[in-house]
């Protein structure tokens, strides 16, 4: 353990597991005391007992519940998110709304709040886990990537603003992840495309990169805690890319 976080505070959404899980454990074990917040508090709870931190049972897509929140942290990352697949013609216009709510007004929201305190302290770290979607566009997703690519706007112009106040802003780019979200795509994709999982992968999800395999949640846990690092005291207002060489097309 290196405690390069002891005494600092941070707040991980969608916490209770994939990404936001693997984030609150590797955060802790730099010494934060980590936030977990989740609309399921029992998960949320589970992995908040597992790290000393804290647990907070919210439907981040109730934009008044997310107002209430404390956001007096040091470190805040904006992880949760979900995905619809279909048609832009088809896409239904109410989960249009909740994907852009959730993922990209929800993050506006916590940074707003959060951003006073991180001033006042003269350091703060916002990490958003954006996608390669954030850069890229893939068909039948056009509420996530407009969502990732709203994320990496947002991001930027908090680290033009931020740098003067000590505050870094970046995003973390991943290709597929192993995660529960995933793992339901697959199976999903398998049944519709009359595949094996294995080939659903191979053919489909991993055929725009260059290496060919999903990143474990540890991965791109290890980047957000690099990026709050003071290994990366000069890096702001960019995306890490983790994308297995799909964006090098």
């Amino acid at each position: 353990m290196t405690a390069t976080l002891a005494g600092r505070r941070a707040m991980v959404t969608g916490g209770a597991s994939g990404i936001g899980r693997a984030c609150a454990e590797r955060l802790a074990a730099e010494g934060a005391h980590v936030v977990v917040v989740d609309r399921d508090l029992a998960g949320a709870r589970a992995v908040a007992d597992a790290v000393g931190g804290t647990a907070v049972g919210v439907d981040l897509a109730d934009l008044d519940a997310v107002d209430a929140l404390d956001v007096d942290v040091d470190v805040l990352v904006n992880n949760a998110g979900l995905q619809h697949v279909a048609p832009v013609h088809e896409f239904p216009v109410d989960r249009f709304g909740l994907i852009l709510r959730l993922m990209l007004e929800t993050p506006f929201r916590l940074v707003r709040t959060a951003l006073p305190h991180m001033y006042e302290r003269g350091w703060g770290r916002v990490v958003n886990i954006s996608s390669v979607h954030g850069l890229r566009a893939s068909p039948y997703k056009v509420a996530y990537v407009a969502a990732k690519h709203g994320l990496e706007g947002l991001s930027k112009v908090v680290a033009l603003e931020g740098a003067a106040h000590g505050v870094t802003s970046n995003c973390v780019n991943p290709g597929y992840v192993r995660t529960p979200l995933v793992e339901g795509q697959i199976a999903d994709q398998a049944k519709a495309h009359g595949m094996s999982e294995g080939d659903v992968v191979a053919q489909v999800m991993l055929g725009p990169a260059a290496l060919k395999r999903l990143l474990e949640p540890a991965e791109v846990a290890d980047a957000v805690a690099w990026l709050c690092s003071p290994a990366a005291l000069s890096v702001t207002g960019t995306s890490l890319v983790m994308d297995g060489g799909w964006s090098a097309h």
